[in-house]
């Protein structure tokens, strides 16, 4: 097949898309030096992840359980889909002309044939015939992109090897794969590999269910936001309490968006790219200044690390190959991968901004997921518009409170300070709850000068999917800022009130969010015999962030407001008072005051660590005093 590539902007021209074909135009000319920036960036980044994931391949022929797999400096698994790095492996091979590259690609070959290959065509996600086979998919798409793109580097003996496993896998995903068979990301994800397979291989019974598939995603956006929805255990048509759909954006941005972006392209659907630009505007509205994907919300939420979701591919692809629609998200794909540069050490991605301050060691996962995307990138360079950080992100510029009526999620914007307030309570699996921000939780509080200050974590921290979550390190103390209390050692708390919902207003250049929450334990048992309701209000204007909590009811269990400030361990913090904390960060001071004693959590060293999103912070306590029945709390930068 003559090689080519399969994603071409230019052939939108003449289809009578209602988008801006100027700019795509403009883009396959000559192609901008305002790009090279991120070029180099993404190359050097790609060449460090390759080198990174060499030095950690097991090479012992005597074991051929482990002989060729990515050993994993966390885990103590193998995980079955580091064949993914084949793509990435062969891209290096044909840039660089290096032969360990080609040898890197065939071993994680070889190590999947005889580990996780199954006679129906599939892959499974560890060496074990009955485990999960859905991440076929994304072995699939980078097999395909590796031989497509690369395959004349390796000799015609495994070429022909290759595209017969790559054929026998597409027959299992056309056999087994529908849109809602299981989580979205799935169905969704091979709405692009089955095209590019198709048109790899030649097989028109491959294009047409990835048509079928095509059609059936695109009720999958919710009326109101466009945010693609069906990350839910039940059922993708499954509503909460409150009528929301199951919403990840980590997943949506860096997984199924990328797919519908990219097919929608290769097949020109008109339809389709109006749909998925829509909701990538709204997915975009989530991105904090530095990048960062703000997923507090997220039903999937227990795979946050910061710059996204643990194992998913990266937001490049979407984002990137759409940049002529709104330069934004050119602004978003390059602003991402410099936050995923920052979060690398020794070749490796680290799962959240303090991994390695904290001494945490990462998870291989990250990087043989993430190396893809960018191998994409450099793949369709020639055909890829500006991309460049001249335009604004939307979360830079905002003012004021912007709403979300299809996740209950308010973004707030005032000066330097960006908020998130979440009462959305859509869950992931139905049996058990794997809580992320609801009950009027603050989810993020972030200052344009001194960074990330509040991140959520899981209420508390659960193992969800065993062979893609690392354990939590020390003790467990969940991040979310919160109301608690604790009767007959039973933790109650508005982390588990679903039922809460928040009014906003903004006047006289002040924010107010507010929310009446109550305190519930996990199975959503309201307390009893102490103070359960509780008035929970934000306030911010430019110059201050405050928070109030007040009850008219009784307190007769100790109970307190708990504000985890996030802040590496070589941040000095001082105790200015009995009600006053600073901590000094590079770029300014952080102030809290409060009308009580603030109080550091005791905890082992001098900070604690939460795998979501993996950040250091200092669990900051006020509790409540006898006859006060309020909390002010004021947090001020300088």
């Amino acid at each position: 097949m003559q090689r080519r590539n399969f994603i071409q902007l230019s052939t939108l021209a003449g289809i009578g898309i209602s988008l801006p074909i100027v700019g795509v135009l403009n883009s396959c000319t000559n192609h901008p030096e305002h790009s090279i920036g991120f070029k180099n960036l993404i190359s050097g980044l790609l060449k460090d992840w390759c080198d990174g994931m060499i030095k950690v391949q097991i090479n012992n022929p005597s074991n051929l359980e482990e002989h060729g797999a990515l050993g994993c400096p966390s885990c103590e698994h193998i995980h079955g889909r580091c064949m993914d790095a084949v793509y990435p492996f062969l891209y290096m091979a044909d840039v660089s002309g290096e032969e360990k590259y080609i040898e890197a690609a065939k071993l994680v070959m070889t190590w999947a044939e005889n580990n996780v290959s199954q006679e129906n065509g599939a892959w499974t996600v560890v060496p074990n015939p009955k485990s999960w086979k859905g991440i076929t998919i994304f072995g699939a798409i980078a097999l395909a992109e590796a031989l497509h793109y690369h395959g004349h580097v390796i000799d015609e003996k495994t070429r022909e090897a290759w595209t017969d496993r790559l054929a026998r896998a597409g027959q299992y995903i056309h056999d087994t794969f529908t849109i809602d068979f299981t989580n979205i990301n799935y169905g969704a994800t091979a709405i692009y590999g089955l095209s590019l397979i198709g048109s790899f291989l030649n097989n028109e019974a491959f294009k047409a269910k990835s048509k079928e598939l095509a059609e059936g995603v695109k009720s999958y956006f919710t009326q109101e936001n466009h945010f693609l929805f069906g990350e839910c255990k039940k059922s993708s048509s499954k509503l909460s309490e409150k009528g929301l759909h199951g919403v990840d954006l980590g997943y949506n941005v860096e997984e199924s968006l990328n797919s519908i972006v990219m097919y929608a392209l290769k097949e020109r659907d008109e339809e389709l790219l109006e749909l998925v630009t829509k909701s990538l505007n709204s997915h975009l509205e989530f991105m904090l200044p530095d990048g960062a994907w703000d997923n507090s919300w997220g039903n999937r939420m227990y795979k946050w690390s910061y710059w996204g979701s643990r194992t998913c591919d990266g937001s490049q692809p979407a984002y990137g190959m759409m940049a002529h629609i709104n330069p934004a998200f050119g602004t978003a794909a390059y602003k991402n991968t410099e936050l995923l540069q920052q979060c690398t050490a020794d070749g490796l991605i680290h799962g959240g901004p303090h991994y390695i301050s904290a001494g945490i060691k990462p998870c291989v996962h990250h990087t043989f997921a993430h190396a893809k995307p960018l191998a994409a990138m450099l793949d369709h360079w020639e055909h890829l518009p500006e991309i460049n950080k001249n335009t604004a992100l939307p979360r830079v510029t905002a003012d004021g409170v912007k709403y979300f009526k299809d996740l209950n999620v308010s973004l707030f914007a005032r000066g330097d300070w960006r908020g998130t307030v979440s009462a959305y309570d859509a869950e992931y699996h139905y049996k058990y709850d794997f809580r992320q921000a609801t009950g009027g939780a603050l989810g993020v509080l972030y200052h344009n000068r001194v960074g990330l200050l509040c991140a959520a974590s899981m209420a508390v921290y659960h193992m969800v999917e065993v062979y893609n979550q690392q354990p939590q390190p020390g003790e467990d103390i969940a991040l979310t800022p919160r109301i608690e209390t604790f009767k007959d050692n039973v933790w109650y708390t508005n982390l588990f009130d679903l039922t809460a919902d928040v009014e906003s207003a903004d006047t006289k250049g002040e924010i107010k969010l507010l929310s009446n929450v109550k305190l519930k334990n996990e199975a959503r048992e309201v307390v009893v015999d102490t103070a359960s309701e509780f008035e929970l209000l934000y306030s911010c204007s430019v110059e201050e962030m405050k928070i109030q909590v007040k009850t008219n009811q009784i307190i007769s269990q100790a109970t307190a407001f708990v504000l985890p400030l996030i802040s590496p361990n070589k941040e000095a913090v001082n105790k200015l008072g009995e009600n006053e904390i600073s901590i000094q960060k590079p770029e300014g001071l952080v102030t809290i005051k409060a009308n009580v004693p603030l109080n550091i959590k005791e905890i082992a060293g001098n900070r604690t660590f939460n795998m979501v999103p993996g950040v250091e912070a200092i669990p900051i306590e006020a509790f409540f005093q006898e006859g006060v029945n309020e909390l002010a709390l004021k947090i001020t930068v300088s």
